[in-house]
């Protein structure tokens, strides 16, 4: 009898195991990619302005109008974007708007001053709207809630790899000045718009928009997967019971969602301006400025997977998350004292340390409380918040480096923000939405 009742439980933890990691394996090294080039073809003007800010003749605060308006084409679209997502599955939206971004990311070689600019930033914040809230629903229609984390680690760990690839890349590029009569800054956009169209394609051949339409999965892997998902989405809209429009208005969701702002708004703030600041304090080159700014981000990319891994093994997300803000407004406020490029290095460490390890805890609490359209409607909404922050934290520092000649007031501006947010998700730990978490069943309850 002891036999005959260990039987299931063994072969139900084989089928957990062998099933989500085929997933894994299958999925993320793919989404992965995905995420890597749209992280590119949205930072890469950081760089660009090493050489289009004098062809162009942008002020400092034209400049930060121009990098950040592409957040309010975003915010904009975001929600019906992602909400169509969720209409007619992931595998078609997701190739459209790959195709699309790609196209006018390449596009932005052809402006010819501030106002082609601005519009070809916001029509490209407008059709990427929905890439990354789908990306997280997406994931979410996938993986169960404890694997949520460190599963979300793993894909968010391309942001700050994007830049370790994305900083040399794109020195590389800018070397190419005058090459068939095109300025670095104009390679650059042509060269890391291109990969977004191809494998916007790609997607259309490959990614599969539920287990059930997964080929690589057999029919007993596929069934146990959806039964799972299925169990916990029911049992999340029965303990919350949110419709979409429940979900528009939680406090919670709003609250997220001004967490996100002040965290997009440091992230964005880097990726913009950190280029031209390590340029003031070295004078080194375009090829070494890509080099030298990729540093911090490799750290940034072990503190995802760390961070991620300890709050899924912990079950904690709320002072994850608030642990990160404080360590990232840290490093912010050194980076706006440093005087040597050496220091400056350093403090974008600790910063991107923080900014990056924040991500996985924090884009896991919502899939704790929405379900559904609720979860797609919910994460949009939060992103676009967020995206409102991608906008104001580069235009602030450029307003305010027009007025004092340096970016150290933003940055400091910008390290507010984070310590308002650390305060904000630590105070949520009291919110009954997010105080309880999917807990790691025992193998027996998973059939």
């Amino acid at each position: 009898m002891v036999g005959e009742a260990a039987t299931p439980t063994v072969v139900t933890s084989d089928l957990e195991y062998t099933t989500l990691r085929a997933v894994r394996w299958r999925l993320l090294p793919f989404l992965f990619l995905l995420y890597v080039v749209a992280w590119i073809d949205r930072s890469n003007i950081g760089f660009a302005a090493l050489q289009m800010n004098q062809d162009l003749r942008l002020s400092p605060a034209a400049y930060g109008f121009g990098a950040g308006v592409l957040a309010l084409g975003y915010a904009l679209c975001e929600v019906p974007s992602t909400l169509v997502l969720y209409r007619v599955g992931a595998r078609r939206w997701i190739a459209r708007i790959m195709i699309t971004w790609g196209i006018l990311s390449a596009a932005t070689m052809f402006v010819r001053g501030p106002s082609s600019l601005y519009a070809l930033r916001f029509l490209l914040g407008v059709a990427e709207a929905g890439f990354f809230p789908g990306m997280i629903f997406y994931l979410s229609s996938w993986f169960p809630s404890a694997e949520r984390a460190r599963t979300l680690s793993w894909f968010l760990a391309a942001i700050p790899l994007s830049s370790v690839v994305g900083g040399p890349s794109a020195g590389a590029l800018l070397g190419l000045d005058g090459h068939l009569g095109l300025r670095g800054w104009q390679w650059l956009f042509l060269a890391e718009g291109l990969p977004a169209i191809v494998l916007g394609i790609v997607v259309l051949l490959y990614l599969p928009d539920r287990p059930g339409d997964a080929r690589w999965l057999s029919p007993e892997a596929s069934r146990w997967l959806e039964t799972r998902l299925a169990r916990e989405q029911a049992e999340c809209r029965a303990r919350h019971r949110l419709s979409l429009r429940n979900a528009l208005a939680h406090p919670a969701v709003w609250q997220l969602g001004m967490i996100y702002f002040a965290g997009s708004a440091a992230t964005y703030s880097m990726a913009f301006w950190v280029p031209q600041m390590l340029r003031e304090l070295s004078g080194l080159s375009d090829i070494m400025i890509g080099v030298v700014a990729a540093l911090p981000y490799l750290a940034g990319t072990v503190a995802t997977l760390l961070v991620g891994s300890h709050s899924d093994k912990t079950g904690e997300r709320c002072l994850h998350t608030s642990a990160c803000y404080v360590v990232g407004a840290v490093g912010i406020i050194a980076t706006a004292l440093a005087k040597s490029p050496t220091f400056a290095i350093f403090a974008l460490t600790i910063a991107a340390v923080g900014l990056f390890g924040r991500n996985a805890p924090f884009w896991a609490m919502p899939s704790a409380f929405l379900a559904g359209d609720a979860a797609a409607g919910g994460i949009a909404l939060i992103n676009t918040l967020g995206a409102l922050g991608g906008f104001s934290g580069p235009y602030i520092i450029g307003v305010l480096k027009g007025v004092t000649g340096s970016v150290s007031g933003g940055f400091v501006v910008v390290a507010l923000l984070l310590l308002v947010a650390a305060w904000i998700v630590a105070r949520l730990r009291r919110t009954s939405a997010l105080a309880v978490w999917h807990p790691v069943l025992p193998a027996a309850e998973m059939s």
